[in-house]
């Protein structure tokens, strides 16, 4: 086995504070949806605390944007290169429906100056720079209504603002399921969970794959 350094300490503190926000905002977000459900907060504080969970959310957001181009960790890990990671979409998804079943190698492991294999390419991607961004603007626009009225008049109204925030929580909290289950994908399931706190994953030897 060899240790990889994949993480930097600043990424893998900001991954455990945007865990605890999402978290939250998911929790407090469902007692605003159902009002019937009981769970650690009084109904009348879910308001408050989802508003200023989400702006912390939104500080968070743009600290990771702001420290991941000035890092490079964008144009390391989420550039899409077609040549490369086009066909390697059809060899990870292959991995993923049977080779790990089968202890077939990951065609694709984690590298410092690569992380991501192609499908989690795509999928971060969409998280970080759709859905993230819908989340931030849709609870923005929510946090005063009659201050942005003319905006939230311009994309269809407070349903069509309201349907388009609920329908990207719930993408949100399909993704972490999967998120959390991919997670245990490794060569021992909580492999990719530890390298979150230590930085290092361990990986078998010449593990990687010719792309």
């Amino acid at each position: 086995m060899r240790h990889v350094e994949l993480h930097t300490l600043t990424l893998r503190i900001w991954h455990w504070v945007n865990t605890v926000l999402i978290f939250l905002l998911i929790l407090t977000g469902v007692r605003l949806r159902i009002p019937e459900i009981r769970v650690l907060f009084a109904y009348r504080n879910d308001v408050l605390i989802h508003r200023w969970t989400g702006l912390l959310a939104t500080v968070s957001f743009l600290f990771w944007l702001a420290y991941s181009l000035v890092s490079g960790n964008i144009a390391r890990n989420y550039a899409f290169r077609p040549a490369r990671d086009g066909k390697g979409m059809v060899r990870q998804g292959l991995y993923y429906a049977i080779g790990v079943f089968r202890g077939w190698p990951n065609p694709y492991p984690a590298t410092p100056d690569a992380k991501f294999n192609p499908l989690q390419k795509v999928a971060y991607t969409g998280v970080m720079f759709v859905l993230t961004p819908l989340t931030v603007v849709t609870g923005m626009l929510f946090s005063n209504i009659p201050y942005f009225r003319g905006i939230i008049g311009l994309i269809g109204g407070i349903r069509i603002l309201d349907a388009v925030h609920v329908v990207v929580g719930y993408l949100f909290v399909i993704y972490l399921i999967v998120h959390v289950y991919m997670a245990t994908l490794g060569p021992t399931p909580f492999i990719h969970i530890k390298a979150m706190f230590t930085g290092y994953e361990e990986e078998p030897e010449k593990e990687r794959a010719d792309p």
